[in-house]
């Protein structure tokens, strides 16, 4: 049996929100893209006895035997879902981790539109929710890869026709535990996206929103504060925002040329960090 190829995505958090915190997670609204940089994924069913998942790639390096992967099989098969049936993964990581970008919740979540797809698992929408929301907070939001919003009251909206944005990620050599940055969160928004609308997605509005964990991350790491106001600095960007928890900062172009051009300026100032110059999907 040959496998079959899935693109998993990379997140991107256009502004994000705190809004309060229930007994176990913090609630958050935001405003999300996709960009054309993607983890592959290799899958097939197996005659092994047990489920084999490995990865290579880049950022393959420092990734726990208990991941997102591991973490969805083990809920379906726990939930009767998956019966008898074992798996082969291979995942090729392009995406980093602890950047921000979702890079293991977006594999969870491919991994689970897949089964769906090919009716390997039967599951009402209800159960689905429910099964990411165990591997993870933000599994949710890869379901679907359109521009989206997420509300305080745990809502997506999706949004297609909207305009596409050239974004270059900078991801410095270091990256942010989101378990550490969330312990820190002392204050909360007022909601802002509980009426989701298309005009959310206007640059003048995009420019006036913005991630309420920067203040918390910039001041552990300040180095992330300077490379976000040299990112302002050049190319003249729409607006430049951290990504979840960090440690990844996008800064958002008109043009794909002022976004290459920012680029070899980072590249030339920081050697050493990770840099790509992408766009929405």
């Amino acid at each position: 049996m040959s496998f079959s190829r899935i693109k998993s995505y990379a997140k991107l958090n256009l502004a994000l929100n705190i809004v309060g915190k229930n007994k176990f997670l913090h609630k958050i609204e935001s405003i999300i893209a996709f960009i054309n940089l993607y983890d592959t994924i290799l899958i097939k069913k197996s005659k092994f006895k047990k489920h084999k998942i490995s990865f290579t790639g880049k950022f393959s390096k420092n990734i726990d035997k208990k991941n997102t992967i591991s973490k969805l099989l083990q809920i379906l098969e726990e939930r009767k879902l998956i019966k008898n049936q074992n798996f082969h993964i291979k995942i090729n990581k392009k995406i980093p981790s602890k950047a921000g970008l979702g890079g293991g919740s977006m594999n969870a979540a491919s991994i689970l539109k897949y089964f769906i797809k090919k009716k390997i698992i039967k599951i009402n929408k209800k159960e689905t929710s429910e099964v990411a929301k165990l591997i993870g907070s933000d599994v949710i939001l890869g379901l679907n890869t359109k521009y989206s919003i997420l509300t305080a009251k745990n809502k997506i909206k999706h949004f297609t026709k909207i305009k596409k944005i050239y974004v270059l990620i900078v991801k410095p050599n270091f990256g942010c535990s989101t378990k550490d940055i969330y312990s820190k969160v002392r204050n909360f928004e007022k909601p802002k996206f509980n009426r989701p609308s298309k005009k959310m997605f206007n640059y003048n509005n995009l420019i006036n929103m913005k991630n309420s964990l920067e203040p918390i991350v910039f001041n552990k790491y300040p180095k992330l504060k300077r490379l976000k106001l040299d990112l302002e600095k050049s190319s003249n960007p729409i607006f430049v925002r951290m990504t979840g928890s960090g440690s990844a900062i996008a800064a958002y172009f008109l043009s794909k040329e002022r976004c290459e051009h920012a680029k070899k300026s980072v590249i030339k100032k920081y050697r050493n960090y990770w840099c790509i110059a992408s766009k929405t999907i």
